[in-house]
């Protein structure tokens, strides 16, 4: 089944294709559509902004639409960055530039305590649709840890993989990622339903 990854992020897009190519998904970015947009995402939950972001994407094209809005959320931190994960340190923030300024917030803080979110939707073109979540735990570390992945990863230590999502390979990082754990809990949804 071709789907279309309602997203901008082709790190994000890549986690997609590599999650669900096993479970026979082809996944399609926008820009394979020639889909040009920005998503504005003004909803007050993960699972709102990845609803818009699927309703966006669905009105220019006639194939099922799979969407994600993730964040981190940490504990010491009052639950944040959270829905502003991606513009925590403003609009246009290198990834560099958003792991300087959560080590920065985090100075002097003893609880670590994070997890990541991601909500999921895959939206037909019948207007029928389906969500799940999936969440992953860890703390955030001193300094950056390793070079792999993207976003906060070089912060977050997984506590299953005993690592920092950067030091992972993508297949580990996938196995235990919230984006993963929310994907396959999607796919057993979909597969219940055709």
């Amino acid at each position: 089944m071709e789907v279309v990854a309602a997203t901008n992020n082709s790190e994000k897009a890549r986690e997609f294709d590599e999650i669900l190519k096993d479970l026979g998904f082809r996944v399609l970015t926008m820009k394979d559509l020639g889909i040009e947009i920005e998503i504005p995402e003004t909803g007050k939950t993960f699972a709102e902004n990845a609803m818009i972001k699927a309703k966006a994407v669905s009105r220019l094209c006639n194939l099922p639409v799979l969407s994600d809005d993730s964040g981190l959320c940490v504990n010491a931190l009052g639950g944040a960055p959270g829905l502003y994960s991606a513009r925590f340190a403003g609009e246009g923030a290198t990834d560099a530039e958003l792991r300087a300024k959560l080590l920065k917030a985090m100075e002097g803080e003893e609880d670590r305590s994070a997890f990541f979110i991601s909500s999921v939707v895959m939206l037909f073109p019948d207007g029928k649709s389906l969500e799940a979540e999936g969440r992953v735990f860890g703390d955030i570390t001193y300094s950056e840890k390793g070079s792999g992945g993207f976003g906060y990863d070089a912060v977050f230590f997984s506590s299953e993989l005993g690592k920092t999502f950067a030091e992972a390979t993508p297949s580990e990082k996938d196995a235990v990622s919230h984006r993963g754990r929310a994907l396959r809990e999607l796919c057993n949804k979909i597969t219940g339903e055709i």
